[in-house]
């Protein structure tokens, strides 16, 4: 009875008439699944981002507005300059409580999806703890709003502080603030990878027409005895 041989790699090559050594021969798989593709989530960015440009953007143009606004009928330089102080102070307080209140609200209905979902009965203390810092931060963004705020308010305040003459006040700091208003608009926009010209050149007009209706209401107001 004869025994069936195994033939061996040599022999296969010399039958076959092959060149090449088959152990030489690699299965390369795609690229596309070597390697992973990092794509980065600008949407990451909107909590933060809200919070800071859209404070900031409030900042200036709610005390620009309202220093235009009393200055129509109170030409002095130090109460355009005290009105625009209280509205810092004012604005910077309320931007924080309505953010903390707001993410807090945000912060308390995640936590109570969770609990219905039963995912923190399985967790431990850690996991609970990492859980947790996903979440949106209420301090974090009540900081960044009045921090933002006051920083975006200083913008007409520093422009008036050292002008005298009522004209050349008013002037500077509309030209301060509408520079603001661009760079504001643009930051906002690179950040969020949006265009640059359109959301500078949206910013830039709806804080022109904040500004002149506050003004020219008030004015109004003005001219017809209530001063």
């Amino acid at each position: 009875m004869a025994i069936n041989q195994v033939p061996d790699q040599a022999s296969v090559k010399k039958a076959n008439n092959i060149p090449f050594d088959i152990e030489a021969v690699h299965i390369q798989e795609p690229k596309d699944q070597e390697q992973e593709i990092m794509v980065f989530d600008y949407a990451k960015r909107s909590q933060w981002l809200r919070a800071a440009v859209l404070g900031a953007n409030d900042g200036l143009l709610s005390t620009a507005s309202l220093m235009m606004g009393v200055g129509a009928v109170k030409k002095d330089v130090k109460t355009m300059i005290f009105t625009g102080i209280a509205g810092l102070v004012a604005g910077a307080c309320s931007m924080a409580i309505g953010e903390l209140v707001s993410v807090y609200s945000q912060y308390d209905i995640e936590m109570a999806q969770m609990k219905r979902g039963g995912r923190t009965r399985n967790m431990g203390a850690t996991e609970l703890d990492a859980e947790k810092a996903k979440l949106p931060n209420p301090w974090q963004a009540a900081g960044a709003s009045a921090v933002s705020f006051a920083v975006g308010a200083l913008v007409p305040l520093l422009g008036a502080a050292f002008v005298k003459d009522y004209a050349v006040r008013v002037g500077v700091v509309v030209v301060v603030v509408s520079f603001a208003l661009l760079w504001f608009g643009g930051l906002s926009a690179l950040l969020g990878k949006a265009p640059v010209v359109k959301s500078s050149l949206r910013v830039l007009i709806g804080g022109w027409m904040a500004m002149g209706v506050t003004f020219g209401f008030t004015k109004l107001v003005g001219s017809a005895g209530l001063q």
